[in-house]
């Protein structure tokens, strides 16, 4: 298999940071609207970056809101700053090979840039590509990464843990990759999308990359 660049997913697939985003979500919402949101109801908002969920929700205050959000965000990062085990080992050997690696993520850039911060995973990465306040658009960010990279779809891979990740991964012809192996991934909804592989754990991942993606070939003179 002749990939020649890795696009990831953050939340729930490098970071275990979606308890992160629910009680940041949550605090803002309680304290804006009165009301105590469960993790259901703040998914079922996602799609939007940030911006775009609270500029919809509280048009009038979504600004000062969204504040509140980044603060209680970073607070609460504090204890979730590791990145899931194996996924630091598994960007080494990526970028040993000579992989390119980006990410693509529905979080808005104030988030992102606190994640990448507190975890360390900034170096890896040569493209963040973060959410539309518009609404859900990954098959497009997909698709200027591919531009950027001048790459075919089929030697890009992208790697999510839900079941839109599968999807926006087919929309666009690169190689689907799921990432099961956080607690709050879906796996039946993912394994509905047909992705060309699943992991439930890093480290199977980490093993099959390691067997099976080669990187740059080297010449041996004779």
């Amino acid at each position: 298999m002749n990939i020649r660049g890795c696009i990831f997913d953050l939340d729930g697939t490098l970071l275990n940071t979606l308890p992160v985003c629910y009680m940041g979500f949550r605090s803002t919402l309680l304290r804006y609207t009165g009301r105590e949101y469960t993790d259901q109801e703040i998914r079922s908002l996602f799609g939007p970056s940030e911006e775009g969920v609270l500029k919809k929700l509280l048009p009038g205050d979504w600004q000062e809101a969204l504040q509140h959000y980044l603060d209680a965000y970073e607070k609460i990062h504090e204890t979730y700053t590791e990145p899931f085990p194996g996924i630091e080992q598994l960007l080494s050997l990526l970028t040993e090979r000579k992989l390119r690696l980006g990410i693509v993520s529905g979080k808005g850039p104030g988030t992102m840039a606190i994640s990448l911060r507190y975890s360390g995973l900034g170096k890896y990465f040569e493209v963040v590509q973060t959410g539309s306040v518009s609404g859900a658009d990954k098959p497009e960010q997909i698709g200027k990464v591919l531009d950027l990279w001048k790459l075919a779809p089929r030697e890009v891979a992208y790697i999510g843990d839900m079941a839109y990740d599968m999807a926006s991964a087919k929309e666009t012809g690169v190689v689907s990759i799921g990432a099961v192996w956080a607690e709050t991934a879906d796996r039946k909804r993912v394994l509905q999308e047909n992705p060309d592989f699943i992991f439930e754990k890093v480290k199977h991942f980490y093993g099959w990359v390691e067997e099976n993606w080669r990187g740059e070939r080297r010449v041996t003179k004779g």
